[in-house]
């Protein structure tokens, strides 16, 4: 082996020694994400419920999220958002909807405040709103089995 040769063996080594160690540093960050992750979900777990008066700080007086609240608390359970509207003496349009529930959304998806226990439907997160989560409609029992009209034509009947 010449020269040349040697050095290049020797680069070759150091690259497939590089390589293992930037799998193993991957492998290291996507453990430490992970980690963080579950302590994200424990924080979440342990946050005490919202507190009623700091509910009402983060909110602003006469708004329309805070007129969502307040009957959404008077009623005790989620509300349909065209319910909302009316309650708040506001025309049921495809815009005043799409402005409310973009708002309320907005709450829902920062885990704040209101929940989204169904669609279009919206509830307060401190009087236990929360998600419902519906098992997938199957199709019924006798679906599929048995004769249906086509298996009662007769051969002679079809008129081709």
């Amino acid at each position: 082996m010449n020269e040349r040769q040697v050095i290049e063996t020797q680069i070759s080594k150091k690259q497939a020694e590089i390589d293992g160690l930037e799998d193993k540093i991957k492998a290291a960050k996507v453990y430490v994400a992970a980690l963080r992750d579950v302590l994200k979900l424990m924080d979440k777990a342990s946050k005490p419920v919202a507190d009623v008066e700091d509910t009402e700080t983060k909110l602003r007086a006469g708004s329309a999220v805070a007129q969502a609240r307040e009957i959404i608390l008077e009623r005790g359970e989620p509300v349909y958002l065209d319910e909302l509207l009316e309650a708040m003496g506001k025309e049921v349009t495809r815009d005043s909807k799409a402005s409310l529930a973009g708002s309320l959304a907005a709450y829902v998806r920062r885990e704040e405040i209101f929940s989204r226990p169904a669609p279009s439907t919206f509830g307060l997160i401190e009087l236990g709103h929360f998600e419902v989560i519906e098992e997938e409609e199957s199709p019924p029992p006798d679906f599929g089995g048995g004769r249906s009209q086509v298996d009662d034509i007769n051969d002679d009947e079809i008129p081709f």
